[in-house]
């Protein structure tokens, strides 16, 4: 009877250490989107030159709209599609 006992109560620490890991695993994911989120977030509307100085800092420019299947470039500094 007491090895009964012993063994539910270690299944029962196991448990709580393995849901204790996963919620720490969760939650270090949820950090690291929420991170990745927040560096890549629109910048608001710059200049030209500030643009190109903070993509070239970056090293590629992103644009802030995506563009269509087949178009590689857009006429104007933005590429604007509705």
């Amino acid at each position: 009877m007491l090895s009964i006992v012993h063994a539910a109560e270690a299944q029962f620490h196991h448990e709580v250490a393995t849901r204790a890991r996963e919620s720490a695993l969760l939650a270090s994911i949820r950090e690291r989107r929420a991170a990745q989120a927040e560096s890549v977030a629109v910048p608001v509307a710059v200049s030209d030159g500030v643009a190109a100085r903070q993509g070239a800092e970056r090293g590629t420019v992103r644009a802030a709209w995506p563009r269509p299947i087949g178009i590689t470039a857009c006429p104007g500094s933005a590429c604007a599609v509705a």
